[in-house]
């Protein structure tokens, strides 16, 4: 493998997706990393910890020694097989811990001891975090913003990522933005969200240009917060108003949260566990929004949920969840949008079906 220089060109890490490695500990990495990063760390968390007090309690030397004990032997030879690894598949990578100090020197020492030469990345994680921070801030500020609103159930989704230079913040969150939004995986962590934005939106800048489409969110995207900046620019921006009709709502609807949650679930957990993973999931949702809904509204809606989820279990027809489905919109989540929308009819740029606010954009989008 060629040897390759040490990196601070921060801005093509990000644009080109090119593979880190970090050799953080897994306690760190959880707290928040980057797109492209895998875990491969130096310490893991209890030889981290020990190491830490030591250093507090004695310095940096004995800190270094305790920290060449506990890493030594069988536990260094994997560790350098990991990395190894990871180098032999990501040529073009780089590694990095905190500040891009002793523990990714010492990592790339040993890398090169077993006769790899492995770039790192200069300053680590804090300069990598440090840079995505000012850069969506500085894109927040100065990019413009063109906002798909819609109905719920109206696939807003679905039609942003046709927009020609489209920032999907329900995909980069994990999560649809709404009590029914959950997805079978987890969220990221408030960092990881922050960065892939952060990366999104540099994307969206330096690849893509033009101006950027984002779906119409609240401050929580699930428990993913949006930059306060990020929501300001939002709430002025002009809107393209998505419409469908309300039986091609309700079928979008059945099949986002209905076929393709139990077909997710089933996948993770097994037929049984997931057919009951799944209908906790649509339950909770309902029962989350039950003081909005009211008691006898919630009680209702849920003895009509009741009885699709016995239905598609007795006989795979998912037909009778389009009674619950067409109720909340119409009582309860049309009412709403409508009194949200009305506050913002003077930003409205365009309104209607798919095709017409694809056509629209396209035909908006700078040459």
């Amino acid at each position: 493998m060629a040897t390759r220089p040490d990196t601070d060109d921060y801005l093509s890490l990000f644009l080109n997706d090119v593979p880190l490695m970090d050799v953080r500990a897994p306690v760190e990495f959880a707290r928040g990393s980057f797109p492209n990063a895998e875990n491969a760390p130096l310490m893991n968390d209890e030889e981290r910890h020990r190491v830490g007090i030591c250093y507090k309690e004695k310095g940096q030397d004995q800190a270094i020694e305790l920290g060449h004990q506990l890493v030594a032997g069988d536990i260094k030879a994997q560790r350098i097989e990991t990395w190894k690894r990871f180098a032999a598949q990501h040529p073009d990578g780089y590694l990095f811990c905190f500040r891009g100090g002793l523990r990714s020197r010492l990592t790339q020492s040993w890398i090169k001891e077993s006769g790899i030469d492995y770039p790192l990345v200069k300053g680590g994680y804090k300069a990598l975090r440090r840079f995505l921070i000012d850069s969506l801030e500085e894109r927040i500020r100065d990019s413009e913003f063109r906002i798909l609103s819609g109905r719920t159930g109206t696939g807003k989704t679905r039609v942003l990522q046709q927009l020609p230079n489209p920032v999907d913040l329900e995909g980069l969150a994990n999560h649809r933005g709404s009590s029914f939004g959950r997805q079978v995986s987890p969220q990221p962590s408030q960092i990881d969200f922050e960065n892939r934005l952060a990366v999104a939106m540099l994307k969206a800048h330096h690849i893509n240009g033009g101006p950027i489409y984002l779906e119409d969110e609240s401050r929580l995207v699930g428990r993913c917060a949006l930059p306060e900046t990020l929501r300001d620019r939002m709430a002025a921006a002009p809107l393209m108003v998505l419409e469908q009709p309300l039986d091609q709502r309700i079928a979008i609807i059945r099949e986002d949260y209905v076929e393709g949650m139990c077909a997710d679930y089933t996948h993770r957990d097994g037929e049984e566990a997931g057919w009951l993973n799944f209908r906790d999931y649509l339950l909770s949702a309902l029962d989350r929004i039950r003081k909005r809904l009211g008691g006898e509204r919630h009680k209702q809606l849920r003895a009509l949920m009741e009885i699709a989820l016995e239905r598609q279990q007795q006989h795979q027809d998912l037909s009778d969840h389009d009674a619950w489905i067409r109720a909340l919109l119409e009582d309860y989540y049309d009412p709403m949008y409508d009194y949200q929308l009305s506050q913002k009819q003077g930003r409205i740029l365009v309104r209607g079906g798919p095709e017409v606010i694809l056509d629209w954009a396209r035909q908006a989008q700078p040459a």
